[in-house]
């Protein structure tokens, strides 16, 4: 449970107040790259997100649109995200640019977050806003409402992005079973079945030039489950490897009738998921990309399914990630916030003698899911919350 600090009588001590905006980059939720974390200064501010801060900052946030317990002010710590900030202030917290649009006349920098500034709220008639100040060092003064704990104990815990970061590699779709002709470890070292890291494959194919490679197994169908038709093909993450040297001939000794033999190319494995064998696939590891990881709602309709859970799982839980049927051509983008819902149950009314009538409860929505990578067809999100295990042909809609 989440720790809350004695009440006292005192108000954070401020200094001038500072960019609402410079309280909300650098957090681990601002942007990471493909395989790398990216720089949060040279994340993007996207003109929708700044549009909707003037449209809000032009009255305030309506008091309605407060979280029940937003607090009178609240000190940012090391480790917190905007979805964690966000959640303090809103109902909503994917509409993070409400929670921008508050003060929009400090704004310089969404994507920076520093410990120790203050955020206070102000309340004026039905509205509200949010102004910035700095800590004074050494003095810890708590006014009865402020919240202090880590984020990560909250009710809505931020996105944790370290569980996103394997899967920017691992989670591969394929719009067809294109791997069937990517280069192939053909033998390991010294004949063994599975080599792990560290140790020797070689390889036969057209590397193309590239030096890094991720490994995959077979590849697995993914079906969408209202056609019941292929949309990609996932594969099986084995682990990376490097080039080590070329692939080339060499020549029978002098006098002997064989012909030239086949000396394949020599990888050194540097990662593993599974043991790599012969016959698992090379693709090489794509250039890092900077990316914005800021949640915000689809800005129209989206309905869909999940079409599979990622690994060996047959249900999901909190942190865990899916696969959906939609993707970019659908309109999904990462950073999408999507409700979960689900089915409803059957059962029968008995309330009229003499008569069964047999319903069909309301669905019921029961969780989130943020989208953190996107296909042309599937996208994969982590699942932030859910009250029930997640399954296969679970539905999802707009938040």
């Amino acid at each position: 449970m989440s720790k809350r600090p004695r009440p006292g009588r005192s108000t954070p001590a401020l200094q001038p107040r500072r960019s609402l905006l410079a309280a909300l980059a650098g957090a681990p939720l601002a942007g990471i790259g493909v395989g790398a974390w990216a720089q949060p200064s040279r994340m993007p501010i996207y003109p929708q997100w700044r549009q909707t801060a003037e449209q809000v900052a032009a009255a305030g946030v309506p008091l309605e649109e407060l979280a029940p317990n937003a607090p009178d002010s609240y000190t940012v710590q090391r480790g917190d995200t905007l979805w964690g900030i966000s959640s303090i202030y809103l109902k909503r917290p994917w509409r993070w640019p409400e929670l921008w649009g508050m003060n929009l006349e400090q704004i310089r920098n969404p994507h920076l977050i520093f410990p120790g500034q203050v955020l206070v709220l102000e309340k004026v008639g039905d509205r509200a806003r949010l102004a910035v100040g700095q800590g004074i060092p050494g003095t810890v003064r708590l006014s009865p409402r402020v919240r202090s704990e880590s984020l990560d104990n909250g009710a809505i815990a931020a996105i944790p992005l370290h569980l996103i970061g394997p899967f920017l590699n691992e989670a591969v779709v394929f719009e067809a079973n294109e791997l069937d002709k990517a280069p192939r470890v053909v033998a390991t070292q010294e004949g063994r079945v599975m080599v792990s890291r560290g140790e020797t494959a070689y390889v036969r194919g057209d590397l193309g030039g590239a030096r890094d490679f991720r490994l995959f197994r077979e590849l697995k169908p993914l079906v969408d489950p209202e056609t019941r038709e292929v949309i990609g093909y996932e594969g099986r993450y084995v682990g990376t490897a490097e080039f080590v040297a070329a692939e080339g001939m060499t020549l029978p000794p002098a006098g002997s009738k064989a012909g030239a033999v086949v000396v394949p190319a020599t990888f050194k494995v540097t990662s593993t998921r599974l043991e790599a064998g012969v016959g698992d696939r090379l693709s090489p590891v794509p250039q890092q990309e900077l990316v914005a990881y800021v949640p915000h709602a689809p800005a129209k309709p989206v309905e869909g399914r999940i079409v599979s859970i990622y690994g060996e799982g047959v249900n999901a839980g909190q942190n865990q990630v899916v696969a959906l049927n939609r993707g970019a051509r659908d309109g999904l983008e990462r950073g999408h916030v999507l409700a979960l819902w689900r089915a409803g149950a059957d059962a029968v009314d008995t309330t009229t003698a003499g008569q069964r009538t047999p319903m069909r409860l309301p669905d019921e929505r029961h969780g989130l899911l943020f989208v953190f990578r996107t296909f042309q067809r599937v996208s994969y999100a982590l699942i932030l919350s859910v009250q029930d295990p997640v399954r296969a042909g679970d539905r999802f809609t707009q938040p």
